[in-house]
C-alpha cells in the first residue's frame, strides 16, 4: 500500500509539472502572437508609407527628401527583418515548450497506468486471499460436518 501512496505522490508531482508545462506553452504562444502582431504592424506601416509616396505622379521631390525616404524605408525593412527573426525565435520556443508538454503528458500517462496496474494487482491479490479464506472455511465446515456424520453412523 505504501508503494501505491508513493506512486500517487509521483502522479501528483507529474500533474503539477504537466500543468506548469502547459502554462509555459500558453505563455510562449502569447509571446509568439505578440511578435507576429508587431511584425504585421511594421509591414503595414511600411506599405502605408510607401503608398503615400506614390500618390502624386507629377510631384517634384528634392533628392535629399528622396534620400531620407529611402533611408527610412531601409530602416523599416531592417526592423521588419529583425522582428521576423524574433517571430522565428518565438516559434522555436513554442516548439520546445510543446515538446516539453508532450513529455510531461507522456510521463503522467505512464505513471497513471502503473498506478492502475498496481491497483488491479492488489485487488486481484485481495480477491485471491478472500477466495482462499472462503475455501478454508468451507473445508473446515465440510470436515466438521463429515466428522459429525461419521460419529452418527456408528
Amino acid at each position: 500500500m505504501s508503494n501505491l501512496n508513493a506512486l500517487s505522490i509521483a502522479v501528483e508531482a507529474a500533474t503539477r509539472k504537466r500543468d506548469d508545462a502547459r502554462k509555459v506553452v500558453q505563455a510562449a504562444l502569447a509571446a509568439q502572437q505578440a511578435a507576429r502582431a508587431q511584425l504585421h504592424q511594421l509591414e503595414d506601416y511600411a506599405r502605408e508609407t510607401e503608398a503615400r509616396w506614390g500618390v502624386r505622379a507629377d510631384a517634384t521631390i528634392q533628392p535629399e527628401v528622396m534620400y531620407h525616404h529611402y533611408q527610412f524605408m531601409d530602416r523599416l525593412g531592417h526592423a521588419s527583418g529583425i522582428q521576423g527573426g524574433v517571430v522565428s525565435d518565438q516559434a522555436g520556443r513554442v516548439h520546445a515548450a510543446q515538446s516539453a508538454l508532450l513529455q510531461a503528458e507522456l510521463r503522467l500517462s505512464s505513471l497513471r497506468k502503473v498506478v492502475e496496474k498496481r491497483r488491479h494487482d492488489m485487488e486481484l491479490l485481495q480477491a485471491r486471499r478472500d477466495q482462499k479464506q472462503t475455501d478454508e472455511r468451507a473445508a473446515l465446515q465440510y470436515g466438521s460436518a463429515s466428522r459429525g456424520s461419521q460419529g452418527q453412523e456408528y
